[in-house]
């Protein structure tokens, strides 16, 4: 299968080991793409769902993806401890709101879901734990704004009741739904919306990166190996 890892941030991307010095093979609507291991294409799209979404369609259409992983560093509506890594089972986008016209609250129309799957949670978790690697399952919400401690941190975490909360995932999971693409999601906690020192560990998320960067890899190289 093949397999292309998507990130939001450089930082994310350069977790990866010997990722920084990689020349880009091709770089497409400003986006550099980069050989990280052999047939394994990564990425780092932009913040955000427009440059997620961008970044999706052009793995999907100019190189084939069969599989996007989408990997980055997400805040935390829990106490999970800083760099624990969360497989996404189930993702919503909090900014999507339509109820005016009826629809309910993150009804995503011309798809008409207000929740995206992803491609087989329990599998990847499994590929995961064979490698001695540990992470949970969770729903991520997805939406542009950096959540912070807050109404309105408090009114996602109500109403979608995330484990996580990002800005790119379920823009990517939205686009491979399309284009008829396997997607999975993996995450880092960097930072606890609910905490009071959030500002502290999101701009110091080394071990958020460290953890990333340890799995990303050693997962799209299993997941690669299934047909």
């Amino acid at each position: 299968m093949k397999v292309a890892l998507q990130f939001a941030m450089p930082a994310e991307l350069h977790a990866l080991p010997g990722a920084r010095e990689l020349p880009a093979i091709e770089t497409v609507s400003g986006i550099p793409f980069f050989e990280v291991a052999p047939g394994i294409l990564a990425c780092a799209g932009g913040v955000g769902k427009v440059n997620a979404a961008a970044a999706a369609e052009i793995l999907c259409l100019r190189f084939g993806a069969e599989l996007i992983l989408n990997a980055g560093v997400a805040g935390c509506c829990t106490d999970l401890p800083i760099g624990s890594l969360v497989l996404a089972d189930t993702l919503v986008q909090h900014d999507v709101d339509t109820t005016a016209v009826g629809d309910p609250i993150g009804l995503v129309s011309t798809v008409n879901l207000t929740e995206f799957p992803t491609w087989e949670p329990d599998t990847c978790l499994s590929l995961l734990k064979k490698q001695g690697l540990d992470a949970v399952k969770g729903r991520v919400a997805t939406g542009d704004w950096f959540a912070v401690k807050g109404d309105r941190a408090q009114w996602i975490a109500d109403t979608f009741h995330p484990l996580l909360v990002e800005m790119e995932a379920c823009a990517v999971a939205q686009i491979c739904l399309r284009s008829g693409v396997k997607f999975a999601a993996l995450k880092s906690v960097s930072d606890h919306l609910f905490f009071d020192n959030q500002a502290e560990e999101y701009f110091d998320f080394t071990q958020a990166l460290e953890s990333l960067g340890r799995v990303v890899l050693p997962l799209a190289r299993a997941l690669s190996e299934l047909t």
